[in-house]
């Protein structure tokens, strides 16, 4: 004969839940305990987290010595954000219990999901020290110390795995994980080693990702690196992170139409991007398409108003056409906020501007602002050098050439101009 249990889940497998609640109830008042225990799991791993609760309840008042009852109810807690209970229900678990291991590593979760880094960190290695041999452990210092971006203190633990023939642990393949690890903390070439022995089927998007990102950082293997990402772009078109290296990848190829491409493609996955509105309006200027150009930092600025590197970027494409006075309107926005923080790139794009327009009084105020930031760089110094002269600027414009001829001794033309001027 079914017990009540057994006909709760066939009727919620049904869809019969008026009556699963009534069966619930049933089970509660005739199965036994272990029935109840195990109705009670079955729940928990169907989301019925409410009903899964009372049943762990209902066995704790009974039996209070068991703590795996409150370390279940304290995932139950966890999952409902109830943290308070859940850290009471733990700090009950004395460290002779059964069950203090599996507190601990609880614990350990609780404290790393609510950014108590130190705190988990602490909790882990009390379990290493208890049980430094057990699979879980070790695994739950690897994650941690990946998680938060410690991969190097990760991969010995993830090692420790391997060696003992845990390839798979919690559906995580090891050797992915330790090859991730190595690409994320910079070494690309023990990288390789690890995820070239995963077969193409069981590459998942991120180890796809880090697989392609390790070929691209050798020359010689920057083909595999294209098929790579185009291999991933084919599975996942929302995987947001592989337009940009997959993009450059064109451009270091000279491939500059199906840069623009990709980088387009990623700003309809990703419209908060302002890397890829930057590369892919500067490309479209090469090729001399402004109005394209134009249009990408106006809808980069949209979704980022305050980049800088996108007013910049839309300053000096305004510059390069000569539209001074579209120039001067968009960045004189952002000079008189209070809380912008300048960049320096304004002050010579704005000098730019000013001069075209014969502003000369607001073109000098500029040109003498923007020159403490700029001479290590010969293409402002040298223009900078002609106006200071043409305004009779006379110590501002030696102060300019002097710089540019040391930076640039080759100009012979300048190096006479130098002479002339002295």
């Amino acid at each position: 004969m079914a017990t009540f249990a057994e006909r709760m889940l066939d009727e919620l497998a049904g869809g019969q839940i008026e009556a699963a609640q009534k069966s619930f109830a049933s089970s509660l008042r005739y199965d036994d305990d272990d029935t109840i225990y195990s109705l009670a799991e079955e729940l928990y791993a169907l989301g019925f987290s409410n009903q899964a609760k009372r049943a762990y309840s209902k066995l704790l008042d009974k039996y209070p010595e068991e703590d795996q009852l409150r370390t279940a109810l304290a995932d139950i807690a966890i999952d409902e954000d109830d943290t308070d209970l859940a850290l009471s229900l733990l700090s009950e678990i004395n460290a002779d219990s059964d069950a203090y291991l599996q507190a601990l590593l609880v614990s350990a979760d609780l404290y790393q999901t609510e950014g108590l880094v130190e705190a988990s960190e602490a909790k882990l290695n009390e379990a290493y020290q208890l049980a430094p041999d057990e699979e879980i452990v070790q695994f739950a210092l690897a994650e941690f110390y990946f998680a938060t971006g410690r991969y190097q203190e990760a991969i010995p633990y993830y090692r420790g795995l391997l060696q003992i023939g845990a390839r798979k642990f919690s559906g995580l393949d090891i050797v992915s994980r330790i090859g991730v690890a190595y690409a994320l903390s910079g070494d690309a070439e023990k990288a390789k080693a690890y995820l070239e022995q995963i077969k193409d089927v069981d590459l998942t998007p991120d180890v796809r990702f880090q697989l392609g990102m390790v070929y691209a950082t050798d020359e010689e293997t920057r083909d595999q690196a294209i098929d790579q990402l185009e291999a991933l772009q084919e599975l996942d078109t929302s995987f947001a992170g592989l337009y940009e290296p997959l993009g450059q990848l064109y451009e270091d190829k000279g491939n500059l139409e199906k840069a623009l491409i990709t980088y387009q493609a990623g700003l309809a996955v990703d419209q908060f991007n302002e890397k890829l509105y930057v590369k892919a309006a500067r490309i479209a200027q090469a090729q001399g398409d402004v109005a394209e150009a134009e249009s990408l930092y106006k809808k980069g600025l949209e979704a980022n108003p305050e980049d800088i590197t996108l007013i910049m970027g839309y300053s000096t494409l305004l510059v390069s056409e000569g539209d001074s006075v579209e120039n001067i309107n968009f960045l004189n926005q952002y000079m008189e906020a209070d809380d912008f923080e300048i960049d320096p790139q304004m002050y010579w794009n704005l000098a730019q501007s000013y001069t075209t327009l014969e502003d000369y009084e607001m073109a000098t105020k500029y040109w003498n602002a923007a020159l403490p930031f700029f001479m290590d760089n010969t293409n402002f110094l040298k223009p900078a050098y002609y106006y200071f002269r043409e305004e009779g600027e006379r110590t501002l414009a030696q102060e300019a050439l002097q710089q540019y001829v040391r930076l640039n001794p080759e100009d012979l033309e300048m190096a006479e101009e130098l002479e002339h001027l002295n």
